[in-house]
């Protein structure tokens, strides 16, 4: 029987609550705060986001993580894309790996559309010559052509969403992790994400 594209082992993920002291000028009077008793316990500050999860998702299934806000879907995601670590627990992805969590997250807001294909490929792990072969599919799946030399800071919240997707789209993976960030496209580019999501699904990639 083949392994599992995806096996989550009683995983447990802690966050702190309020302000993280980074710096000397807020880490002095906040220990202050502490000898005197104004703050509460450490263990009051932190909240679990995910509690004792255990799951498998086998080679070619497609499943959504569904709860309200605050649930941990977002926090689980970005555990298995290996963003963060859990506290307890293990897990694990066999594939290939790309993943669509955040809108315009690896992209350079002073970089060009182009040069954040291959900055943002790159950190999906692609190789810049399987790049170069898929630039102009990824340009055209995003429908940016006309800005594709422009800085993305100059693009619009649901340009950049079209430009992550095509290029996570476009790496051909085994596993594919998606959060709500298509959210923020039209409807016209949501069919579309959703028609080649379909297309994925049938050639047995594994969509979470």
């Amino acid at each position: 029987m083949p392994e599992p594209a995806i096996h989550v082992d009683h995983v447990w993920k802690k966050f702190r609550k309020g302000q993280l002291e980074d710096s000397l000028r807020d880490l002095i009077p906040a220990m202050c705060a502490k000898l005197v008793g104004r703050v509460p316990r450490e263990s009051k500050n932190e909240f679990w986001a995910l509690r004792d999860v255990t799951f498998e998702v086998q080679q070619g299934e497609s499943i959504g993580i569904i709860g309200p806000n605050g649930a941990g879907k977002s926090t689980l995601l970005k555990l298995l894309s290996r963003i963060i670590r859990p506290n307890r627990g293990s897990y694990k992805v066999n594939g290939r790996l790309s993943a669509l969590i955040e809108v315009g997250a690896g992209f350079h807001q002073d970089l060009t559309g182009r040069e954040n294909i291959y900055l943002n490929g790159a950190i999906l792990g692609m190789a810049r010559k399987e790049i170069r072969g898929k630039e102009e599919a990824i340009i055209d799946f995003a429908g940016v052509e006309e800005f594709i030399d422009t800085p993305v800071k100059r693009y619009s919240s649901g340009m950049k969403a079209r430009l992550g997707f095509a290029v996570a789209a476009h790496m051909e993976p085994d596993v594919l992790l998606v959060d709500e960030v298509l959210s923020v496209g039209d409807a016209r580019f949501r069919q579309k994400c959703i028609n080649h999501m379909n297309k994925l699904i049938r050639s047995n990639v594994t969509v979470v």
